[in-house]
Order: C-alpha cells, then structure tokens, then sequence
C-alpha cells in the first residue's frame, strides 16, 4: 500500500469516527437542557470536539483545527463554570456541531480544504459564539485566520514546520520538551508518528526536533512494519502541558510519553531521564543543548535520584535470597518521579534492542487483547457479502437434504442434519451481526423536536422508550424518513399550540413518544402525542371535497384514517414549510409497504393520536413454514403460526370453523390466486396469527419447516397483494411468500364491510 493508500483509508478511519463523535455530540448537546446535573454531558460533547481537533490536526486540515478550537473555547468555559447553560447557547453550538458534519462529508468526498462559501459560513458560525467567549476574544481570533504562518527548524536527525503565529496563547511563553516513545505497533494502528510531531506545531515553536536511533536493530532483524524510533521535541509554548499530553490520546496506552516544563521540578526531569533507560545520556545532552532544563539543577537532581537507587540497592542485597547483576545493579529498577505531567504506557528499562517491539508493552497482554476485543468496525458491504453467502449455504443445504432423502441414505440424512444445525447457528450469528438498537435512531429525533418546535412555537418533550430493541440495520437506515414525516406531522396536526391545550384543560407542554418492542417475530415502531387526536369528520368532509369518496359512502373510522395516507391528501388550512402541500404520509406509506411492513392509526379525540408501524426483524432469512397448494408451493413464515389443524368436511362450504371454543374464519389460498388443479379429498388448515387476530389459511398439503432466504419481487409484481417476496427451494423450484399481515388485513375489512352492508339493510 503507498502513501496516498495509506491516508485515503486513514481520512475514511477517521470520517466514520468523526460520525460517531458528531452523533454523541448532537445527543449530549441536546440533553444539556434536560439534565439537572449537566457535566457528565458537558464533558462528552467538550471530548468529541477535542477529538475531532487532534485527528484534525494530524491529517494538517487547519480549517477544521481553527474552527473547533473556537467550538472547545466555549465548551471549556462551560465546564469551568464561566458560563451556564441556555438554550442560547445550545442553539448556537448545534449548526457548529452541522458545519463539522458538512466539513466531514467533504472529507469522505475527498476534499481536504473548505470551500468559500465554508469559510462564510465558518465566520458566521464563529460570529454567533463570541459573545460565549472571553471578553478579549483572543480564543476566537488566532483560530479564524484563513493561513498558518509557519517556520522551519532543523535540528538532529529530523525537519518539522512550526507555527509561530496562530496559537491561542499569545504571550507568556515557557520552554517545553516532550520525550516521545511511540509504541512498536503504532504504524499498524494506522498512526504516523511524525503526524503527532507535526501537529505540536500548532500549539508553539518547535525550537528542536531529535529523532533518536539508537534502538534501531539489524536490518535482518528489522520488522518494516514496527516502529524503532523516538523523538525528542523541544519548543516554545503557553499551552498547559496536561493539553500537550492530550495530544498523544490515541497511542496514548502502548507509548511513553512524558510532558515537562519550566514548572516542573528537577526531581521531575531527572525521573524522564532515567526512564528512559538505554536513551538517558543521548536525552540529558538534548536537554542540556536545547536549554530546556538547568543543567545543574538536572545533575543535582539525577545524582540524588543516584545515590537513592544506591540505597535500594544496597536494602536488597541485605535482603534474603538477594541476587545482583554483575554491574551492581539491579536491572529494571527505575521509580518513576512522583510529579511527572505524563507517563504513559512504555519503559525502555533495559538496553536490549531486541527486546524493544515486546518490552514496550506496559499493560498485560491479556488485558490488551480483552479490551481490543469488546467490538470491531466492519464494512457494511462484508457484511451483506456474508448474509448473501450464507444465504446461498442455507439453499445449497436444503438441496443436499432432498437428495440424500431421495436416496433413502440414513447416515447422510443424519450427517447432513448436523450439517444444518450448525448452517443455522451461522446464519443465527451473521443475522444477529446485523441486529442494532433502534434507540440510536430514535436519538436523532431529539434534534428534529428541538428545531420543530421552535419553527412552530411549540413547548413539545420528547419520550423514548425501548430504545433497546434490536432490529436489522438494513430496517433502521430505512425507517428513518418514515419517522421523520410521522414526527412532523404529530408536531404539526396533532399537538395544539399552548393556548389550546391549556383551554382544554392539558398541560401547555405537550408530549411526544417514541417507542418500539417485539410482537410476534415483528418490530413495532409507535410515535404517538398527546395533542387532539384525528377529526374523523374532518377527514371525511375534505375527502368528499377533493372527490377521492362517493356521497353516501359509508366509512368506518379505521378507512377514513387510511385516506390520510392517500397521495395528495391533506386537511391543512394553509401550507407552511412542514405540512400542507399533502406530501408526506403518502411517502411514509410506500416506504413502510417496500419494507413488508404496515402502519396502523389509533385516535383518541382529545387525547392523541398513535401511528403504529409494524415491520419484520430481518429482511435476509427467516424460518419459514412449506405448505402446497395444487401445484403452487408457498412459504408461511414461521413465526406467525400458531398450529395446523385437518379442515372438517363440514366446514367444506363455509368461510369458517370451530377450534376449541373459538369462531376461526379462514381463507381458502386455492381460491384466493385462482388456482387450477384437482382438490384433494383432505385439506389443512395453517393457523396464523397478526396483531392479536387469528385467521385459518386453507392448504392442500403441509410440508414442514424450512429455511426460507428471501429475494424480493421485482417491479413488475409489485401490484400483487398476498405476496411478500420468494425463495428459491431445494430443488430449484421458486416458492412465494404469504404476506400474512395483508391476508388477515384483507379479512379484517371484509368483515367490516359484510357488517356494514348488514347495518344498512336495517
């Protein structure tokens, strides 16, 4: 992989963590206003914004750094008490928060510089947060300026650029050196050290860079991938050190890093020195040339260190079972100084190169690999790869299956049992590798409330509950604008303004839920209010207008709620930027159909209304159930079965039967896609169940369980009701999918309509 390989897939690293931070920092910055005790949030979303300025500042995108360092002014002097929260201020750090996630996109797109419209926006962004900042404005100043004046220093075995004019602090300048030992492993992470080095320049001088190779091994025995070398960096800044240290977060475990200033004591400076162990001469006359210590105060200081060790020394060899080395010393022991700013991870204790790329190591490699274990990124489209894949096994097995059934072969019947059982533990895995919570998307709404409701002039609180229900990321990326209508629209249509719902006896708050749990092997996805409910007689009036209804139509409430999903249609006085036009709730009823799914109203006059989306869990695989119908084969899926029963010969000319007590009515799928053949003497009923109501599907054979992979229909069948998708079986025939749901659905108005029709008579 070369260089521009190498940085592509870094940025792409860093672009999807950049996501991620952005995503905490829109939930934290939102929840600012909600908690009574806001620091924990404070300090994650003043965290993302520090994260996202250092991975800035490594890949040299000084836009981003100016920018967010204004942004972490703010946050810094919101976590130090110097400013209290508001909603002034949430609503100025949230579009910052969008502009980092305009610029991050424009990195994913391969563009490393802002545009001029960015750079407007920036400063007006930046404009809106002074009054948030200092009264001198220095922290907004340094940061705006569109170049960074930069200086080059030479010193040892290295070149960096530093800049001497763009740091938010402007005066009082101390010496400052830094001794860097990255970790062996840093170039596989990803990390380029002299990306780090580099990145100090934007906090001072660099007044001298050493790169020390002295640890260097045998070019035989020389890894090309570990990393042999440290730096040592002197410079002038009045960044406090504990930000410079910060700077290292993400080598920050399997490094050492240590942070000195003038502040710090001898004692301090003798303590980096010795623990630095083989290196200790070559860092004390780097010291000492670059002025960053008093020479005498160090020679003092590691002379005391000395004769201290002298003395442990000497209490060991007093000590029983005591064992020196021949030097008188004994190896490794080197007390850390007590007021070091930053020792982190790696000890150079011994002069043994060979044993630099393991001893480096500071934490047990146990603990190491537990902590790099708890999760890993994968690519999405690897992931699809392995469910179409698995997939494909599951298709191949059942084929296997029939033919070692045909063959009447009972030890590969057997085998290939066992072979099945261990295809659906995989494809259990790779389904449940899909599977995320569906509180994260419903997090994203606490943004949308915030700016509805300001639009509007609304006081609406948002509730969410279930937040811990899994559902497959393909569902969660395609729910997201289905929700964002239904949200619109209860905002809109459903919750009154303050005055209303005061008049009506309700608080002036209004509330809006989000919830979601499992029923019967599908999601269901609830956004409900509190607000006035649906006007059924509205509804009906406005589609008698518009003609989309006969006069004299008899409609029941749950069809006249169907209607305000129905292209076009809309009971809105007049049209705003969010209703009105009668676009919307047609979408959200396509999108919700294209995903096997359906939307439910439930409305409650006065009192709200609930829009009820159903889905299923997973769109790949599914445990179906084999039935045969003359010729046809279909898939019920299986967890919609509730058992299967022998039709009587009496119910032979009904729509209907006893089942222990109950009236079950059923649906005779021969008749239902006109099918043609012969009807066998006995036919079976396959009992299913959808959203508490129980309905009988007439078939002539029962074929058992089987793996079903979907495949969807394409275009040209999408006009067909009952049919969900299709599978591919064993033995290369094609068997489709009953579409449950549309079925009992399809009964359920049947029967509305069979009762009215009756109601009329009379």
């Amino acid at each position: 992989m070369n260089y521009e390989e190498e940085l592509r897939s870094a940025l792409d690293t860093f672009v999807v963590e950049g996501r991620e931070l952005l995503e905490d920092m829109e939930s934290s910055l939102l929840g600012l206003e909600q908690e009574s005790d806001p620091i924990e949030a404070i300090n994650a979303v003043f965290r993302a914004a520090h994260t996202i300025k250092g991975s800035s500042g490594l890949f040299g995108l000084h836009h981003m750094v100016r920018f967010t360092h204004v942004v972490e002014s703010v946050l810094d002097r919101l976590r130090t008490n110097e400013i209290s929260v508001s909603s002034d201020l949430v609503g100025a750090l949230l579009p910052c928060r969008d502009f980092l996630g305009v610029l991050i996109e424009g990195l994913a797109d391969g563009r490393m510089e802002q545009t001029p419209d960015e750079a407007v926006h920036a400063e007006a962004l930046l404009a809106r947060l002074h009054p948030f900042l200092a009264d001198d404005g220095a922290a907004a100043s340094a940061p705006a300026r569109d170049a960074v004046p930069t200086r080059t220093a030479r010193v040892g075995d290295a070149t960096v650029n530093g800049g001497a004019d763009d740091q938010p602090w402007a005066s009082g300048r101390r010496r400052v050196h830094l001794s860097l030992g990255f970790g062996p492993d840093c170039l596989r992470s990803g990390m380029d050290p002299l990306a780090f080095v580099r990145y100090l320049s934007t906090f001072g001088d660099v007044v001298a860079l050493t790169t020390l190779t002295d640890l260097l091994p045998d070019a035989a025995e020389m890894d090309p991938e570990c990393c042999y070398l440290d730096f040592e960096v002197t410079m002038d800044s009045d960044a406090p050190l504990s930000v410079l240290a910060d700077v290292f977060d993400f080598v920050r475990d399997d490094s050492r890093i240590e942070v000195l200033g003038a502040e710090s004591s001898p004692a301090e400076w003798a303590g980096m020195v010795e623990s630095s162990g083989a290196l200790a001469d070559r860092i004390t006359q780097i010291l000492v040339a670059t002025q960053a210590v008093d020479d005498r105060a160090l020679a003092e200081a590691l002379s005391t260190r000395r004769a201290g060790h002298a003395a442990d020394v000497d209490l060991i060899d007093r000590a029983p079972g005591s064992d020196l080395g021949a030097s008188g010393r004994v190896d490794g022991l080197h007390p850390a100084a007590p007021g070091t700013v930053a020792q982190i991870g790696r000890q150079a204790s011994a002069p043994q190169v060979e044993s630099r790329p393991t001893a480096a190591r500071s934490r047990p490699a146990g603990e190491a690999a537990g902590r790099e274990s708890r999760s890993i990124r994968i690519d999405a489209p690897r992931l699809d790869r392995l469910i179409d894949v698995v997939g494909e096994l599951v298709i191949a097995g059942a084929s296997a299956g029939l033919k070692a059934a045909h063959h009447r072969d009972e030890a590969l019947v057997l085998a290939l049992g066992e072979v099945m059982r261990l295809v659906e533990e995989v494809r259990d895995s790779a389904l449940q590798l899909r599977m995320v919570p569906i509180g994260t998307t419903f997090s994203r709404f606490q943004r949308v409330v915030r700016d509805i409701s300001a639009d509007l002039g609304k006081d609406v609180n948002l509730v969410i509950s279930g937040g811990d229900t899994e559902v497959d990321k393909a569902l969660v990326e395609q729910i997201g604008d289905p929700l964002t209508h239904l949200v619109r629209n209860s905002m809109d249509h459903g919750i009154e303004s303050a005055e209303e719902r005061l008049a009506a006896g309700k608080p002036a708050r209004g509330t809006l839920r989000l919830n979601a749990f499992h029923d019967s092997g599908s999601i269901v996805i609830e956004v409900s209010d509190d607000g006035g409910g649906i006007d059924v007689e509205r509804v009906r009036a406005k589609a008698l207008e518009r003609g989309v209804v006969e006069p004299g139509t008899v409609l029941s409430d749950a069809e006249v709620y169907a209607l305000i999903f129905e292209p076009g249609f809309s009971t809105a006085s007049s049209v705003s930027d969010l209703s009105g036009r009668g676009v919307g709730m047609d979408v959200v009823k396509r999108n919700v159909t294209a995903l096997r799914g359906t939307i439910d109203v439930e409305s409650h006059p006065g009192q709200g209304c609930t829009m009820r989306i159903r889905l299923p869990l997973t769109l790949a695989i599914i445990d179906g159930f084999l039935v045969g119908v003359g010729g046809a084969t279909f898939v019920v899926p299986l967890d919609r079965v509730i058992e299967c029963v022998e039709l009587a010969p009496s119910a032979e000319t009904r729509d209907f039967m006893g089942l222990r007590g109950e009236v079950l009515p059923f649906i005779r799928l021969r008749s239902l896609f006109t099918i043609e053949g012969e009807q066998p003497r006995r036919e079976n009923v396959v009992v299913v169940e959808y959203a508490g109501m129980k309905v009988g599907l007439v078939v002539d054979t029962l074929m058992g369980e089987f793996q079903t992979v979907i495949k969807p229909l394409g275009r040209i069948f999408g006009h067909v009701r009952g049919i969900s998708g299709s599978t591919i079986l064993g033995n290369g025939d094609v068997a489709l999918i009953i579409d449950v749901p549309m079925l009992v659905r399809h009964y359920g108005d049947r029967q509305t309509n069979a009762q009215q029709a009756i109601g009329g008579r009379e």
